[in-house]
């Protein structure tokens, strides 16, 4: 696949991964859901969901995971709060246009350019959130996001993104 080939899948992700609504509630269903998958697959992750005032509504780190990986969660809430798009999708941007974080005047200290960053995207009323990930490769932290997104809202067909596609 080219560059321009898969922002386009990743704009489609976020075209298809909109909510209805976003409670406090549904971060926490939506958050299960992922615990129980990471669980099941033995993936050691840190999941969190977090609001775009700052506020964390589900956290979870599983065996594995350290302080690292909340640094990680921090700097991929960082990167979706101020751009709203995935952190992948701007991994790819910038990868596409030969720029790097600077270029966008973002810090690598506080916003990180890699995948396991997702959008929690309203209908009608936009980005309210963002669900993240860290402790896989950063594509595979983003695919188990599509995927958990997916099954919560009851979507199938959601292209998807996986393994060493971007080496």
């Amino acid at each position: 696949m080219t560059v321009e080939e898969l922002i386009a899948m990743l704009e489609m992700q976020e075209e298809i991964l909109q909510f209805n609504h976003f409670t406090n509630e549904d971060a926490w269903e939506l958050g299960n859901i992922m615990v129980a998958e990471a669980r099941r697959r033995k993936m050691p992750v840190a999941i969190s969901i977090r609001l775009n005032n700052g506020y964390t509504v589900f956290q979870y780190a599983g065996d594995g995971t350290n302080l690292h990986n909340e640094n990680w969660l921090r700097r991929k809430y960082n990167t979706v709060k101020t751009l709203e798009r995935s952190s992948l999708y701007t991994y790819m941007l910038l990868r596409k246009n030969e720029e790097t974080m600077e270029n966008l005047f973002l810090d690598e200290k506080d916003y990180a350019c890699c995948g396991g960053g997702f959008p929690v995207r309203v209908e009608e009323v936009g980005v309210v959130g963002a669900i993240l990930v860290s402790g896989l490769d950063h594509v595979s932290d983003h695919d188990f996001i599509v995927k958990c997104v997916s099954r919560y809202l009851h979507i199938d067909e959601v292209p998807r993104i996986r393994g060493d596609i971007l080496s």
